[in-house]
C-alpha cells in the first residue's frame, strides 16, 4: 500500500521535531565496512554510529577533569575568546 501524501507530511514533520541530521563523510570502501560492523552487532547503521558517539564520549568525559554537561549548564566552553 503506497504511503498518502498526509502521511509523509506527519513523518516529515515528526523527523524535523525530533531529529537532528549530521551528514558524515568516510573514505572509499569505509562506508561498507561499517555496515558489515553494524549487521554484525545487529544494529543498523544509524545505531551503531549513535553508539559509538555516545560510548567515544562517555570514554572522553571520564578522563576529563571537568564534565562537559557541567559546563554546558554553567554556560562555559573553556574556548578562549
Amino acid at each position: 500500500m503506497p504511503i498518502s501524501k498526509a502521511q509523509q507530511k506527519a513523518v516529515s514533520k515528526y523527523m524535523k521535531n525530533n531529529y537532528d541530521e549530521i551528514k558524515v563523510r568516510t573514505p572509499k570502501g569505509h562506508k561498507d565496512k561499517i555496515k558489515v560492523h553494524a549487521d554484525s552487532q545487529k544494529e543498523s547503521v544509524n545505531s551503531f554510529i549513535n553508539r559509538a558517539i555516545d560510548e567515544t564520549m562517555e570514554r572522553d568525559n571520564s578522563v576529563l577533569p571537568n564534565n562537559i554537561d557541567k559546563q554546558e549548564e554553567s554556560g562555559s566552553t573553556n574556548m578562549p575568546d
